[in-house]
């Protein structure tokens, strides 16, 4: 069962389509310069290569829903492509909001059952923020 972690959410002036492209382009700025390698379907495996505060770094997953223009959802873990007894699941939901679009973040843990503590909630969110920033940049073409 998913155990809920943090939310988050922004409003972008670009459309879905628009949103959703910037989302699963291989250097998406949603991954502040990490590159995804992927084929953006369900089923498919990623590589996640990039650096984080000068220390390089390459996470795995899994693509689970890849509905462009409305969702994408993926299973992620750090250090090795063997999947963990416990992980997380992120899923992205595109919605359409008057000219632009409204993206929700959701972070869920997945397997062995674990306990975050309110300043770790808190860093996943300021992490989760930033990356929708870069996002929202991109897309609205700043």
């Amino acid at each position: 069962m998913d155990q809920h972690v943090v939310d988050v959410e922004t409003t972008i002036a670009a459309p879905p389509d628009k949103v959703y492209a910037t989302m699963t382009h291989r250097k998406s700025p949603m991954f502040m310069g990490a590159t995804m390698d992927t084929e953006w379907e369900p089923g498919s495996k990623y590589t996640l290569k990039g650096e984080w505060n000068g220390n390089p770094f390459s996470d795995f997953g899994e693509i689970e829903t890849a509905e462009p223009s409305k969702e994408l959802s993926f299973t992620h873990w750090s250090k090795t492509p063997e999947r963990p007894e416990s992980y997380n699941f992120l899923r992205y939901r595109i919605e359409p909001d008057g000219k632009g679009s409204k993206v929700h973040l959701a972070q869920f843990n997945r397997g062995k059952s674990k306990t975050y503590d309110d300043k770790t909630r808190a860093e996943f969110k300021k992490t989760y923020g930033m990356m929708l920033d870069g996002l929202k940049k991109a897309a609205e073409g700043k």
